[in-house]
């Protein structure tokens, strides 16, 4: 039997799964090591191999493809430990960077007190070519050659370890930078170097240029982790494919994974709608909100009901715009270990500072100290009162206990266990933020879709969350807290590719338009072609970016299947209205829209087939619980309510259990509230659903 593996590096844990041709799934979890993430991947691959009697290199040889996400490029950048930089520009526009475009991010615009984003490339390495190519492609002045090689002298003594390269207009003609890209490659070898209209060729000079400086900042340490992940993979005598997740959900190959290193700073979170789209046929619902709640962090995205995930080109990663398609994953400091304090006005705050790894809770008897939503679990009484993690992790209730008092409940003049409910609530109130970033601010209603859980908390909250959202239905599915590790294993390969057209609607030429469409097409199965695929296992999606003329707000448009010809610019118009309103409240038929910039993304199957729903059995019979513990709920904030514990392995599938009870999976704890029941619809899937 062959076997594929997914493989997810977080900030406290990396997640290994194996998902078998029959369907079979199996998950391993590992501390992570920040310093040498590859080292915690070698970790879980013997763990791996151990559960079968085998050595690593036996396990590996029934491995048919390896897919990595990895968060190396995101903490380059938030932590600012990129490489140094150096940019080419336009004589003239080297300070486009620190202009931005006239103001700071939303949120502070007009607070004089915020600072500006730290500069990725300080104003001496940002170097000015005299060069200049127009609006319609045409070259006013030629390329001064000498200035490219003064540049190259320049970062040569300056140490620089990574150069980009972004003139004006050369999505138009690219002639200039790929020229000056060969001069900096001869000059400066083994320094990378990135040109604009290779990686982002759109109209949009700053997020253009500032695409490109985040890709040289974090190339040569995601490249480094890329080595460092295929020398232990080749030390093993692994010969299979190995493919990385980029930030839009999709698979590549190493050699295009660095090179685009801005398509990865979302790596390990962008996996997670695969995951969703393969239990989507579970729900009837419009769509599946996806909540990915681990030690440090909770990731929210959105699937929808055509399995497509929500994808965005104007995300801000670490303050820094990219203009690089990318899932839609807000991130917000809320995990398990999140810290709860109480301020100086007595207001109780929950995250984003984390106890992460080490210490960890204070319930983790490793000399932490600060209590953590984990330590408010324990003291509810929804996590096991000895242990976690199957019995490999003692925890201790009274150390949770005396954390939450001293540190909250004191402070607050309250009971333990309501402070613990307080941390409880704070917590989940912060989510539901974030899930209305994802999706009202999207355009979406959260009421017409399901909830998954990701990650191994997200099941202790999500009925709570759900009933906030007002969300009817909660899938669960058994691999949860390797969900974005089972994301990857199953997930496609997928190509972006962007291009510039600005016209007026019923201006433009359809039959260019249909033409460079088509371009970007090929060039998209061309790259999968090169990485093993047949034509018949492609597909493609086309999406137009327009917005009206003399208005700034923009949405990305997909287009039907079908040739573009002029008689059918009128159906794109159409659809450019509905989306403009359902993103921005209104629409305006009498104004004329206007296109931007096209986008076409190719995919390659890789995945395994869709996956069948449930399919009806005779409920199994209801299961005994293990134990039954005193738990709280916000209903009875005072009053423990005896709540029964069943063992996952007990509950067959139909089995449906009633609120309030507790779950214990190996690597989660679902907490069924009051109100809400809890059925098994398959061997591997959950569904939560409000009682009657």
């Amino acid at each position: 039997m062959s076997y594929r593996v997914g493989i997810d590096t977080g900030g406290t844990f990396t997640d290994l799964v194996v998902v078998a041709d029959d369907g079979a799934v199996e998950l391993f979890k590992t501390p992570s090591t920040p310093a040498e993430p590859h080292e915690a991947i070698g970790n879980a691959l013997e763990l791996a191999s151990r559960a079968r009697g085998a050595t690593v290199p036996e396990f590996l040889d029934g491995c048919e493809l390896i897919i990595h996400g990895t968060t190396v490029a995101l903490n380059a950048l938030l932590t600012l430990r990129g490489a140094r930089t150096g940019l080419l520009c336009t004589a003239g526009h080297e300070d486009s960077l620190e202009i931005r475009l006239g103001h700071k991010e939303d949120g502070h615009r007009y607070d004089f007190a915020y600072a500006p984003a730290p500069m990725l490339v300080p104003r001496r390495l940002r170097l000015p070519v005299r060069e200049r190519v127009l609006a319609d492609g045409s070259v006013r002045q030629p390329l001064e050659e000498d200035d490219v090689r003064a540049a190259a002298e320049l970062f040569r003594a300056e140490g620089v370890e990574a150069v980009g390269v972004c003139f004006l207009w050369s999505f138009r003609n690219p002639a200039h930078e790929q020229r000056a890209a060969e001069i900096l490659a001869a000059e400066l070898p083994g320094v990378p170097v990135t040109a604009s209209a290779e990686l982002l060729p759109q109209l949009g000079e700053y997020v253009r240029a500032n695409t490109v400086a985040v890709n040289s900042y974090v190339q040569p340490r995601l490249g480094r982790h890329v080595e460092q992940v295929e020398g232990l993979l080749q030390s093993y005598g692994y010969s299979g494919s190995l493919r990385y997740v980029q930030s839009n959900g999709g698979l590549t190959g190493g050699g295009a994974f660095v090179r685009r290193a801005a398509a990865a700073l979302n790596s390990g979170p962008a996996a997670a709608p695969s995951a969703s789209s393969y239990f989507a046929g579970e729900t009837e619902a419009a769509g599946i909100v996806t909540l990915d709640m681990g030690g440090t962090s909770a990731d929210m995205s959105i699937t929808e009901e055509s399995a497509a995930a929500d994808l965005v080109k104007d995300a801000t990663v670490g303050r820094y715009p990219i203009g690089l398609p990318m899932v839609n994953v807000v991130s917000i400091g809320a995990g398990g270990g999140s810290i709860a304090s109480v301020d100086g006005r007595g207001i109780l705050r929950v995250g984003p500072e984390s106890a992460e790894a080490m210490p960890g809770p204070a319930c983790y008897q490793r000399g932490g100290v600060e209590p953590t939503v984990t330590d408010a679990l324990a003291v509810l009484g929804y996590l096991n009162q000895e242990a976690l993690l199957g019995g490999e992790l003692p925890i201790s209730v009274e150390l949770a206990r005396e954390a939450v008092r001293s540190r909250v409940a004191e402070p607050l003049g309250i009971s333990v266990e309501r402070a613990a409910l307080g941390v409880f609530e704070v917590i989940n109130a912060n989510m539901v933020a974030g899930v209305r970033t994802v999706t009202v601010e999207r355009g979406h209603d959260p009421r017409d879709f399901a909830l998954l859980t990701g990650g191994g908390a997200t099941a202790a909250h999500a009925g709570r969350l759900a009933a906030d959202l007002g969300i009817d239905e909660v899938l669960i599915p058994r691999v949860s807290s390797g969900l974005c590790a089972f994301g990857e294993a199953i997930a496609d390969a997928k190509h972006t590719l962007v291009g510039s057209y600005p016209s007026p609607l019923p201006e433009l030429d359809a039959a260019r338009l249909e033409s460079l469409l088509a371009e970007l097409e090929e060039r998209g199965r061309q790259q999968l072609r090169e990485e093993g695929f047949a034509d018949e296992e492609m597909w493609s999606e086309r999406y137009l970016d327009m917005k009206y003329i003399d208005q700034v707000h923009q949405c990305s448009v997909k287009i039907p299947e079908f040739e573009i010809v002029p008689e059918r610019l009128g159906e794109i118009a159409d659809a450019f209205h509905a989306r403009h309103e359902a993103l921005y409240t209104y629409s305006e038929h009498d104004n004329v829209p206007e296109l931007l910039n096209l986008e076409v993304t190719v995919y390659g199957r890789s995945g395994l087939p869709p996956r069948e729903a449930g399919d009806g059995a005779a409920p199994a019979a209801a299961p005994q619980p293990r134990e039954t513990r005193p738990a709280f709920f916000a209903e009875h904030a005072e009053e423990a309510r005896q709540t029964p514990v069943f063992a996952g392995e007990d509950i067959g599938v139909g089995a449906a259990i009633q609120g309030p009870a507790v779950i214990e999976e190996p690597t989660t704890t679902i907490v069924v509230f009051p109100g809400w029941e809890l059925r098994l619809v398959a061997p591997d899937l959950y569904r939560m659903a409000r009682a009657g």
